[in-house]
């Protein structure tokens, strides 16, 4: 296994800029996923570390050898796409060994290393099977065998289960956790799932636009976020936000107060700032006692209903006459999570409060974070 520096790199194609000013540490046996919507460069910052893509600027180090100029046979990576793109005229054992038979290993070292790798990703009994007799969760653990028998510094995963469906998902994303525990490598994983970069990874590096936005482990990302971008982008159900301002007992906007002490957290008078909460912290008023620190009371009206099974997401106005948009999320709405069982109706009017401890504040014009949790004053909210 091998670290991964990105110092100052950055992709122009003409007048775009895919990636910029990209500077990256990944250390030796972690998994760290490029994270963020489609289109924000993780998967061009990922061409670039194996060599398919050579940068505008700046160096890639693997192992602590400058390689940025290097083909990607010489970086000591193996690479599986979204694409698994296995040969079909040949077999699961003839797929796996192509790329050792290629570079005149001898008859022994492949058959012991296929061997090895399928054992990793339970393939033992299919090395005769072909590819249109698989499923595709069996094809993508080929195209893994695959790149394992190279015995790389380091695997480079461009969104592997894109393709899969839904519950296979599930099962690939344990099967490369295992995967990475045995083979003790580094592995860098693109992906635009959320479930996938949170459950998988040591840290998470979020992109949006070509800049990096924040590198963390997931929870940190998801408690800790380093700006709005973040903050709305991890977690699903995303945060809630509210736009307002700061005054002498706290935040203040057109649907919402939260008394607190802004010396005691760093906020001036009169500062411009969004507060967000996330859905599970906006709790019924009667079971206030869920949260560590409840706020004030508000009545809101319920919108809309979302039963998920193990919970049901509450779409609300702030005040009746809100005019919904279409996701929900507008300025005057919020979503709350509720357990499956809560019996409230669409229509409805209701009382919530919002747990202070969970709260975060951003900077408006600047949208990066201020404070994560507040305390009340010591006197008592209007």
């Amino acid at each position: 296994m091998a670290n991964v520096k990105l110092e100052n790199i950055t992709k122009r194609y003409e007048d775009v800029t895919a990636v910029d000013q990209m500077n990256l540490d990944v250390e030796h046996g972690e998994f760290l996923t490029l994270v963020g919507p489609s289109g924000c460069g993780k998967s061009t910052t990922m061409e670039t570390i194996a060599g398919l893509t050579l940068p505008t600027e700046g160096t890639v180090e693997i192992g602590g050898r400058d390689v940025t100029d290097l083909p990607p046979k010489d970086r000591g990576i193996s690479m599986v796409f979204q694409n698994i793109a296995l040969f079909p005229h040949m077999d699961v054992y003839d797929n796996i060994s192509f790329g050792l038979r290629l570079r005149k290993y001898d008859q022994e070292e492949v058959d012991r290393r296929v061997e090895d790798a399928a054992d990793i990703v339970q393939l033992e009994g299919m090395m005769d099977r072909m590819p249109s007799e698989m499923s595709g969760g069996q094809r993508q653990r080929v195209a893994i065998a695959r790149a394992i028998v190279r015995d790389p510094d380091v695997f480079l995963m461009d969104e592997p289960l894109a393709n899969l469906d839904a519950e296979l998902k599930v099962h690939m994303r344990t099967q490369l956790q295992r995967l990475h525990k045995q083979l003790d490598t580094t592995i860098i994983y693109v992906t635009h799932d959320q479930a996938q970069a949170m459950t998988m990874s040591d840290r998470i590096a979020v992109i949006n636009s070509g800049v990096l936005q924040q590198v963390a482990s997931p929870l940190e990302c998801y408690n800790k976020p380093k700006n709005l971008f973040v903050a709305g982008f991890i977690g699903s159900p995303s945060m809630n936000f509210m736009d307002g301002e700061i005054t002498e007992d706290g935040f203040s906007s057109e649907y919402a107060t939260v008394n607190f002490d802004p010396d005691a957290h760093g906020v001036d008078v009169g500062q411009q700032v969004t507060m967000g909460i996330r859905p599970e912290d906006v709790h019924l008023e009667r079971d206030q006692s869920n949260a560590a620190e409840a706020t004030r009371t508000f009545n809101v009206v319920t919108d809309v209903l979302e039963p998920m099974g193990d919970e049901q997401f509450v779409y609300l106005l702030m005040e009746r006459d809100v005019e919904a948009d279409a996701e929900g999320r507008g300025e005057g709405q919020l979503l709350m999570s509720l357990g499956p069982d809560e019996d409230i109706a669409e229509g409805e009017e209701i009382s919530v409060v919002f747990d202070r401890e969970k709260i975060h504040l951003f900077d408006t014009n600047s949208g990066d974070a201020i404070v994560h949790g507040l305390q009340p004053k010591s006197v008592p909210e209007p």
